[in-house]
């Protein structure tokens, strides 16, 4: 599919503010027969579920709410186990499907017969699980600076396993000290320029991990007091049997995972499309909104 331009920000990117990007949609606790799901909403059109990654809320792809619902019933959401939907019954070996299953939870109580799905890292292995599980449920799905749900049979030069590692003590240090200096260096970790991070991101953030649920869900989700379970749930022979459209976004600067990886993801996934973000890490939706929404409408559109 290409590449992006990259470089730069668009006016006023980073000064926005969370309130002005969401100005319009509206949030709510949506109650399923399982669980409750929280989700920023707008628009209308073909359902379009985004979903954040791994420690995250649906505030993530606030910048992109608005502009995605100019063609699509968008909700961004807290994935299971996160901000303000479901906490309990966690259970690390069933994780990952059991998230999805929270998917067509809020799905089932929309009277949504499928949904497109843009997932980001952990979100993108939700998506990918939805793909592979419930295909009919399943519209396009766009697979966002994450590939972990897939065991590759071969090595990456570039790929850094200590950055997860970075990653993981980031997130265990705001989770024990949910301060302002222990989030905003969790976020910088997400990003190709500190400075994208806004403190109004950071002080979210900290109300959220002061939370006492949603800190104790996370020290569970994180390895903490509970097993992480296996979250690579498929090999490389199942993943090439993938029947739904799909677009992996990757960007240059995705820390971990070089560019690389997400080419042989793209490659794996028959029919599969690929597009990487300049001047960007694991956020490409936050960093360049615009190139962001330009690339999933036209992919979802296509």
């Amino acid at each position: 599919m290409g590449e992006g331009p990259g470089g730069g920000e668009s006016l006023g990117t980073m000064a926005r503010s969370l309130h002005l990007d969401l100005l319009g949609s509206q949030t709510r606790l949506i109650r399923g027969k399982r669980f409750t799901t929280r989700a920023i909403e707008a628009g209308t059109g073909d359902p379009l579920i985004l979903i954040h990654g791994v420690g995250n809320s649906a505030e993530c792809f606030a910048r992109n709410v608005r502009r995605l619902a100019e063609h699509f019933h968008v909700y961004a959401i807290d994935a299971l186990y996160h901000g303000y939907s479901t906490k309990d019954g966690y259970d690390a070996d069933r994780r990952v499907p059991l998230q999805a299953e929270a998917v067509l939870d809020l799905l089932d109580s929309e009277g949504l017969q499928w949904a497109h799905v843009e997932g980001e890292s952990m979100g993108a292995g939700i998506a990918f699980e939805l793909a592979m599980r419930y295909p009919k449920r399943t519209g396009k799905i766009i697979l966002n600076s994450g590939s972990y749900y897939v065991r590759f049979e071969r090595e990456f030069e570039g790929t850094d396993g200590g950055g997860v590692q970075l990653l993981m003590q980031l997130c265990r240090r705001s989770i024990t000290h949910p301060g302002t200096a222990s989030q905003r260096a969790r976020l910088e970790y997400f990003v190709a320029r500190p400075e994208r991070i806004t403190d109004e991101l950071v002080e979210l953030y900290c109300a959220l991990y002061a939370d006492p649920e949603i800190n104790d869900s996370m020290r569970r989700v994180f390895g903490m007091t509970a097993e992480r379970g296996n979250l690579a749930g498929w090999s490389e022979s199942e993943a090439r049997t993938l029947t739904r459209p799909a677009l992996v976004l990757w960007s240059d600067h995705n820390r971990g995972q070089s560019p690389a990886v997400g080419e042989y993801l793209a490659g794996l996934l028959p029919g599969a499309e690929h597009y990487l973000m300049r001047d960007a890490g694991h956020w490409p939706q936050w960093e360049h909104p615009e190139e962001h929404d330009a690339v999933v409408t036209n992919f979802l559109v296509g």
